[in-house]
């Protein structure tokens, strides 16, 4: 599994700081990430492919810094994003797909049988030529993984990926992400979906509150949420 290093990484915006120096060194395969909105849970994964820049320390990903090396982790790190429409860039489905394989300068053959491949495997092979805008919410999730998985990374961030879904495409986008070979980070308030993880962070107003196992983090959690007025 690739190894990512937050080493003292904070960011501050207009002198709010909305991380504190976080340091923790991610191995497993299966990481959560959960915290009250607001807590400073998006900001730490965007800072892995460099969405994000830390104000003080850094992020390594495999010992490459997303400030020189952003193109080549991009390569290697694909998001999806809670609102799966604001990463829809194409007129088509099948474009919008083979729009993420555009910066790997692929043979056109090849570009098409990844393409092809990604949308058989999430059943969006009928919608190639429809419109993105017109799918339901689950399948443009659907296609916002499809769009992910066609690059082949070797870690997946998936940003509140159920946030907006029924609980018929929530299992599903569920049963997808936890079935992957690749390294899967998640940032989610859907705590059940943890359960089978190695290792769950618990951020609370911008800090690192707790690091263990989904049980513990998600008990420590829950009292800490009971806690607040």
């Amino acid at each position: 599994m690739p190894t990512i290093d937050f080493q003292g990484a904070s960011v501050t915006y207009d002198g709010t700081t909305v991380l504190e120096p976080l340091t923790a060194r991610l191995t497993e395969r299966r990481i959560g990430i959960i915290g009250s909105n607001g807590s400073g849970k998006s900001t730490t994964v965007r800072m892995i492919n460099g969405l994000i820049e830390p104000s003080t320390g850094q992020v390594l990903y495999d010992d490459l810094s997303p400030a020189k090396h952003g193109r080549d982790i991009r390569k290697r790190v694909g998001f999806v994003f809670s609102d799966a429409e604001s990463q829809i860039v194409m007129p088509r489905v099948v474009d919008d797909v083979a729009f993420s394989l555009r910066r790997f300068k692929l043979p056109r053959n090849e570009v098409r049988s990844r393409v092809d491949d990604a949308l058989a495997r999430f059943g969006l092979s009928h919608l190639a030529e429809n419109s993105p805008h017109t799918l339901s919410g689950g399948e443009k999730q659907m296609l916002a993984l499809a769009s992910v998985l066609v690059i082949e990374p070797d870690t997946i961030i998936a940003d509140e990926p159920t946030t907006l879904l029924d609980l018929r495409n929530r299992r599903r986008i569920v049963r997808e992400l936890t079935s992957l070979d690749q390294q899967l980070i998640v940032v989610t308030h859907d705590l059940d979906m943890l359960r089978d993880f190695e290792r769950v962070l618990v951020i609370d107003e911008g800090r690192l509150a707790y690091d263990g196992t989904p049980s513990d983090a998600i008990a420590f959690y829950t009292d800490l949420m009971d806690a607040k007025p």
